[in-house]
């Protein structure tokens, strides 16, 4: 919308005169395919309530339809145009392009918001957020109210939050017959025949896209290594092939950043670039910055010489250059059909991180990236044969392969509690639900009849996982709420931790100085309270290979579960940092979310998880300097192996008293871990009944050790009796010393004193026990223990007394 103000055309939105860019922008605006279908999409809207909008990635439909609609509509009393995105860093990058399209200041008319990150304000009449980011505004505002038009784009990613979306959507469409909702898909026939099913009765608009042809190239035979095979093809594409930049797909971050460096250097040996052309090499994926991302814009290099060599750009990319974003001048694609996804199997509740085949679907999705601005070239690096007979015609929709717990806790704060008859596009299996159930139910995010309880009410406030968000509702009777904020904070931004290639020893060197004898948890904790010690200084985070950006993403992220802490008047706290507990409490806090997430080292030396017994390992990237005997962790995946990442050392007895309802041992698999917490819940259930019968340990006995050593009490000793304990407690400044496993104490039997480190000392037929000494260990026969020249009974040690089924000793004395 313009006003004209004299000879100047003034901007609507901000009654500013629009910028000469503007001008230029809007020329580059008017020849995008969707421009020409503007008012055809305009009349379909105002006829329709539902509209299927259907038109090939790189028509403008993700930029110019909310621009349309904000121009056509009259949005009364500050209503909203909502277009949801299933990619944050899409939702971000789109919004900064349409402000610059209107001519305004991001932030101000136009908007976005993502997780943890609201960049919107009171004038915001255009707003770009994610699925998952709208289900929780749908939690507080079952309607809506706040919106005019709805558009879901990218519908045909088939996110779990899309498909939610789907669901809710259809219904406050019956109750709300003045809202409007676009959902926009790429041309993918048979999800568009899908969702045209779904919203019955809706009006579907075709958009062609600017195709040009495309000449798919195959491999003769498989190719063994597929970066290998990528790396080799875009050296040859560079010498041999006439202009045009090049689109490169890979699996994930780390072969991203290493294919980039592969291909520099590779291009770096061909030559001179006058004679073999200069090359800009730029990587794409979802967690780059903002000015990373941007330079996937830049035009390519221009020759060094004119009418030398042309340049490229050469972008390396995930997945997420299929549908989400359009590259201007990419002419060649390289696909070596390969994408990486999470699948969640329900049954063992094991994540499994797989490099799997694309579908039919999206190896036409990535072939039509080369076909934008001129005919273009897409070589896939597998068989003609593969991709007719081995690949599946179209991807699974997500919901088949993820962990519903979250989304479940979802659907019940949004008042749906008849889960299996919920309006699903495509449901997901019965199986999946009991378990995401169940999981809220050990969690008391639901009761017994799947109910959403008061615990549960509030977990869902916060746009965590469910474990996550308990851990921190817990935080406050543990005394440590502080620290599990920050910690929570830290893991909910990607990795703090930088490891150039060229600088791997001395990045690994600094991680370790972060690193906690008891877990990675606390590492990150570290991490944190240093970069707040440092005044968030971007230099100290370069120098100890600190990602700045992510650290202050955690301090923001911080900073918003701080405020839905407040809402719900949750203490902030902290333990004395020079208590023994207070490391206690931190990892006793963090147990009471993850308490499912358990694994227990076996005289195999590998590890179990608790109750499903898979067999996993401590991911390479752990900071832990030994094998403790239990752990929790924040992941399970499969990869190579079945690894657990993330991890923590914590106590065996604090399972049973933490989470008693999980740990019914009753219910539990035959395991070693079965066995040790059966042994440790035989000792609880002793400590319970000493405290409850005190005066049936009123004994005490002195035990005079020696003139340096003071005196040692030993105090509530009910009857040293076989499988019973003892405390034997010292004076103030000598802490205390465990008596433990009391089976058979007989003439000629031996006893084990063990230190706290690895191993044990020996006490046998010795005359004195000094240090580095044994003693003998004598029963009278009046069944009095005698220990001779003690000497240095250190607190440190523990002992382990055998006593005779028919012995009972009540007396040590003569020491």
């Amino acid at each position: 919308m313009v006003k004209s103000n004299g000879n100047n055309l003034i901007n609507h939105w901000n009654g500013k005169p629009y910028s000469q860019r503007y001008y230029d922008i809007l020329e580059k605006r008017k020849i995008l395919p969707i421009w020409h279908h503007k008012d055809d999409f305009l009349q379909r809207l105002k006829n329709n309530q539902t509209l299927i909008l259907v038109g090939e990635t790189g028509c403008g439909k993700t930029t110019q339809i909310p621009q349309f609609v904000l121009e056509a509509l009259d949005l009364e009393n500050k209503m909203m145009i909502a277009c949801t995105q299933p990619r944050r860093f899409a939702a971000m990058s789109v919004s900064r392009r349409v402000a610059e399209e209107m001519d305004v200041t991001i932030g101000e008319e136009v908007g976005y918001s993502i997780r943890f990150e609201d960049c919107s304000s009171a004038k915001t009449a255009l707003k770009y957020l994610t699925d998952d980011m709208l289900l929780r505004e749908a939690m507080m505002d079952p309607l809506l109210k706040r919106y005019k038009v709805i558009i879901l784009d990218e519908a045909h990613e088939r996110t779990v939050a899309t498909d939610v979306l789907f669901g809710v959507l259809k219904e406050v469409l019956k109750n709300r017959p003045d809202l409007k909702l676009v959902v926009m898909s790429a041309m993918i026939e048979a999800e568009v025949e899908k969702i045209k099913g779904f919203f019955f009765g809706a009006s579907l608009m075709k958009v062609p896209g600017r195709l040009h042809p495309v000449e798919i190239f195959y491999t003769q035979e498989p190719e063994r290594d597929y970066m290998e095979a990528a790396i080799r093809t875009v050296v040859q594409i560079h010498m041999c092939e006439p202009a045009g930049d090049i689109l490169v797909f890979l699996t994930g971050e780390e072969e991203v950043e290493d294919a980039c460096r592969r291909i520099s250097k590779e291009v770096a040996n061909l030559g001179d670039q006058d004679q073999v052309g200069p090359v800009k090499v730029v990587p794409l994926y979802s967690t780059l910055t903002p000015a990373m991302l941007q330079k996937i814009f830049e035009p390519a290099p221009p020759p060094v010489k004119e009418g030398g060599p042309p340049g490229r750009k050469i972008v390396v990319s995930t997945n997420i250059a299929e549908t989400s974003l359009t590259i201007d001048g990419i002419v060649y694609v390289i696909d070596p059909g390969f994408v990486k996804q999470k699948v969640y199997n329900p049954r063992v509740c094991v994540e499994s991180l797989l490099v799997s085949p694309i579908s039919k679907a999206t190896a036409r999705q990535r072939s039509g990236r080369a076909g934008r601005t001129q005919p273009g070239k897409c070589f896939r690096l597998y068989t003609e044969r593969s991709f007719n007979n081995d690949l599946q015609p179209q991807t699974y929709p997500e919901i088949y392969k993820s962990n519903l717990a979250n989304t479940v806790l979802t659907l019940k704060k949004l008042g749906i509690d008849d889960l299996i008859h919920f309006d699903f596009i495509d449901p997901p299996a019965p199986e999946s639900f009991m378990r995401a159930l169940e999981v809220l139910n050990y969690l008391g995010a639901v009761d017994d009849e799947g109910n959403l309880t008061k615990l549960g009410e509030i977990m869902s406030e916060f746009p965590l996982d469910p474990q996550m968000a308990k851990m921190l509702v817990v935080s406050p009777e543990f005394n440590c709420s502080n620290e599990i904020l920050s910690i929570s904070a830290m893991l909910s931004v990607p990795n703090c931790f930088i490891r150039p290639r060229e600088a791997q020893k001395a990045a690994d060197d600094a991680k370790a100085r972060f690193g906690h004898i008891f877990g990675d948890h606390l590492m990150l904790l570290n991490v944190y309270h240093a970069y707040k010690q440092n005044n968030e200084d971007a230099s100290w985070c370069y120098d100890n290979f600190i990602n700045n950006r992510a650290l202050k993403s955690a301090d923001n992220v911080r900073q918003q579960l701080v405020r839905i802490m407040a809402r719900f008047n949750f203490k902030l706290c902290s333990t004395d940092f020079n208590s023994h507990d207070y490391y206690v409490n931190i990892r006793k806090a963090m147990l009471a979310g993850y308490f499912m997430q358990v694994a227990h080292l076996e005289r195999t030396r590998y590890y179990l998880t608790v109750k499903n017994n898979q067999e996993v390992h401590l991911h390479p990237s752990n900071c832990l300097d030994h094998k403790p005997e239990w752990v929790i962790y924040n992941e399970c995946v499969l990869t190579s192996r079945n690894y657990i990442s993330t991890v923590t050392h914590i106590r065996g007895e604090w399972l049973v008293d933490i989470a008693p309802h999980y740990y019914d041992l009753s219910n539990f698999p035959q395991c070693e871990a079965k066995r040790v917490l059966e042994k440790l819940d035989e000792k609880l259930e002793k400590e319970k009944y000493d405290k409850l019968n005190p005066w049936k340990s009123h004994q005490k006995i002195g035990v005079e050790v020696s003139k340096d050593l003071d005196s040692i009490t030993v105090e509530n000793v009910e009857e040293l009796k076989p499988g019973k304990e003892a405390e034997v407690k010292v004076s103030k400044d000598l802490g205390s010393i465990r008596v433990k496993n009391v089976e058979e104490l007989k003439a000629g039997k031996e006893a084990d004193m063990v230190s706290k480190d690895p191993g044990s000392i020996r006490v046998k037929n010795a005359d004195e026990l000094k240090p580095g000494k044994e003693a003998e260990l004598k029963v009278s026969e009046d069944h009095l223990t005698t220990v001779k020249n003690a000497e240095a009974l250190k607190p440190e040690i523990e002992r382990e007394l055998e006593v005779s089924k028919d012995t009972v000793i009540k007396t040590v004395k003569n020491v």
